[in-house]
């Protein structure tokens, strides 16, 4: 009940903004109008397009333009965001070459392969790109320097279409595209949800908003138990035993993503959910025990509690980064069918 609430003022929030002044700030712009229209007029061009989705919405990250092709051969979805190693990423390499020399078999008779990348923003594109045409020169063991794609952990940073060469012996080039939304989203939860994983700006809705659904999704799931075994007393022992940790500690009290702060984070979130004791399926009673998280993590994550708004700002951005970095756990978002 309290996500589903959540949910709506987050959609509500989102499509204002997509109709509103604040249109360039980070939603269907120009450059996403023109991108739409590039890789549209590319599709047919390319011998493969790469969907990349974000595996934890694999649905609702689905590339609207593709929904206008029928599966094919030649159209491959990858799972991303999955902390895939090295060795993952040259097998997957591998595999892209097996496909590439299928299709030389079938009668294909261009001397180089194009495979197009394409998604919604901040599923990784780039990131991939980068990490397979690295692999792929140094497999080669050809010189030269290496380009590279632009990578932030920002929405909407690709603004071209570029080309990197990924293998040799066939050749295969990938276009790395912007990423792209439709120019409305009207289901809120896949607003939310769009929202809540980075691919769209935080600026839309508000870091705020966006924690508050974050830690009803926390506290209605699970895997909070497995932090039981932290306490307090723990991080004690642990800067005894380790001067290094408390002099880092000491010299940068507001890196949140040092192991001893993600520690304390996730204490607290352990903490406070397994001693409240009011009704979790009650909106004003998952809303107390936010507010109760809030408060307690600003001494956590180092952030003084101020008059104004940008404590609670402050809070809310380094949880979010947590989150979205992987340091509280891995959630898939999307319900699945257990056949999928």
């Amino acid at each position: 009940m309290a996500a589903a609430t959540l949910m709506r003022k987050i959609g509500s929030a989102i499509n204002e903004a997509a109709l509103g002044s604040r249109i360039s700030s980070g939603w269907y712009d120009p450059h996403m109008a023109a991108a739409s229209r590039a890789v549209v007029e590319r599709i047919p061009l390319v011998d493969f397009v790469l969907e990349v989705r974000d595996a934890r919405i694999p649905k609702t990250s689905e590339y609207e333009l593709m929904k206008n092709y029928p599966l094919s051969s030649k159209r491959i979805i990858i799972l991303n965001k999955t902390d895939l190693a090295d060795r993952s990423q040259t097998e997957f390499l591998t595999f892209l070459q097996a496909r590439v020399r299928e299709l030389k078999k079938s009668g294909h008779s261009s001397h180089a392969t194009t495979m197009m990348l394409v998604g919604i923003p901040n599923v990784g594109k780039s990131a991939l790109a980068n990490s397979l045409h690295q692999i792929g020169r140094i497999s080669a063991a050809e010189k030269g320097k290496l380009k590279n794609a632009i990578v932030s952990p920002q929405p909407g940073e690709t603004k071209n279409i570029s080309s990197l060469k990924i293998a040799s012996h066939p050749n295969i080039y990938v276009l790395d595209t912007p990423g792209i939304f439709p120019p409305k989203i009207l289901n809120i939860e896949v607003c939310s949800k769009l929202a809540l994983t980075g691919a769209i700006r935080d600026i839309l809705v508000g870091e705020q908003l966006l924690v508050q659904y974050l830690l009803t999704l926390i506290n209605s799931s699970d895997k909070y138990k497995k932090w039981g075994n932290l306490s307090a007393t723990d991080s004690l022992l642990e800067c005894s035993t380790c001067p290094s940790l408390e002099k880092q500690k000491r010299g940068y009290p507001s890196d949140h993503t040092q192991d001893i702060i993600v520690n304390d984070v996730r204490r607290i979130l352990f903490e406070t959910i397994s001693t409240f004791d009011g009704n979790l399926e009650d909106e004003k009673g998952m809303g107390n025990l936010i507010e109760t998280q809030l408060l307690a993590l600003h001494k956590a994550l180092h952030v003084p509690m101020g008059f104004d708004n940008d404590s609670p700002i402050k809070v809310a951005s380094k949880l979010l980064n947590l989150y979205r970095t992987g340091r509280l756990g891995r959630y898939t978002i999307d319900s699945l069918p257990n056949n999928t």
